[in-house]
């Protein structure tokens, strides 16, 4: 079949690869405005644009597709539009010039709108995937045609969630186009009232509170990384995070820990293992000791440092238990694990973030 492809973003750029396999023609690529990135402001391509060009495809990059793509992308005489995370929302004009899809990341009618991969790892899910819809004026709000179930990893960030999610999701737009080309395609109307909604992740939004639930803290870490990244403030200065994980005291039925008032009277953290080294980069074995003997017999305010050194690790306490901070980022400087990290500097044990 003849095939307009709109996208933008990584996750389009291998969807468009897997088409490009197949039997069907991909005729034009429509794609947002290249931008300026970087403190330079230099002008980088979008990643379609950039496999678009390398195949010889051409490509349209409207500031409002639908007040300048109309006649244009008519005169390709295209049967089939799809689309992944476009950028833009698209009029009835455009709906109009051929059956339009739309890969969208989530198990629809849950997590309709612009982040439905972060809304998922945020809300702590077990389970996501992706749905191929016919596109509506409504968004996200068309007929199903095809979904596929996907794991939650406990260690998915939305980077890594957003790749399963493009190689899952190419391979359910051939079956997509397959179905059509066949006249087999079936849609099926979405539960409406199912419906849960999204809005993006931002900056506003990035800051780590410590009066929250570990597991909560934890969630908004992974759902932020790689973008806009969720980060504390200290005197001053913002210290992103990447990568953290629970330390609660509960985990194991040899420790107790009196959430009412902080007092942690004894702790065996999960998983036991000696002579093993973490992704914080430090011995498995020695850092359990070292986080024992830190939080023996002590009460702690939420946001507390608890420990910080290169043996010890970052904890910090929270409201229901600990969380250990794994990789950090001091402003303009590289992204580190917390052992290297702490090897050069430290924090006050003691000083509690707000």
């Amino acid at each position: 079949m003849k095939i307009i492809f709109l996208g933008t973003p990584d996750i389009a750029k291998i969807c468009l690869e897997e088409i490009l396999k197949s039997e069907h023609q991909v005729m034009a690529v429509v794609t947002k405005p290249d931008k300026p990135v970087g403190r330079g402001n230099k002008i980088q391509m979008t990643p379609v644009k950039t496999l678009a060009l390398e195949k010889g495809i051409p490509v349209y990059q409207f500031k409002n597709i639908n007040k300048d793509g109309v006649e244009i992308l008519k005169k390709f005489n295209p049967e089939v539009l799809v689309l992944v995370a476009f950028g833009q929302i698209l009029g009835e004009e455009i709906l109009k010039i051929a059956l339009p899809i739309n890969l969208h990341g989530s198990l629809l009618p849950k997590y309709r709108g612009p982040s439905p991969i972060q809304s998922a790892i945020l809300n702590g899910e077990k389970i996501s995937g992706v749905s191929v819809i016919k596109m509506a004026s409504e968004v996200d709000a068309g007929d199903v045609l095809i979904q596929k179930k996907l794991s939650i990893e406990n260690e998915d960030t939305s980077e890594t969630l957003f790749d399963k999610m493009a190689v899952l999701g190419g391979k359910v737009l051939i079956e997509s186009l397959d179905l059509i080309s066949n006249n087999k395609a079936v849609f099926t109307v979405q539960e409406h009232k199912n419906a849960t909604f999204t809005s993006m992740l931002t900056k506003a939004n990035s800051k780590l509170d410590f009066n929250k639930k570990t597991a909560e803290i934890v969630n908004k870490i992974r759902a932020y990384n790689p973008s806009p990244v969720a980060f504390f403030e200290l005197d001053g200065v913002k210290y992103k995070i990447y990568k953290a994980r629970e330390l609660n005291p509960d985990l194991n039925s040899d420790a107790h820990f009196n959430v009412a008032n902080g007092q942690v009277e004894k702790i065996r953290p999960k998983n036991d293992a000696r002579n093993k080294i973490d992704e914080s980069g430090r011995n498995i074995e020695n850092s359990k000791i070292e986080f024992n003997e830190c939080i023996k017999n002590k009460k702690f305010s939420n946001g507390e440092i608890v420990c910080s050194s290169s043996k010890q690790g970052l904890v910090i306490k929270t409201v229901d238990g600990f969380i250990e901070i794994l990789e950090i980022q001091y402003p303009n400087g590289n992204k580190l694990n917390i052992k290297q990290f702490l090897n050069g500097r430290s924090f006050k044990i003691g000083t509690i973030i707000q």
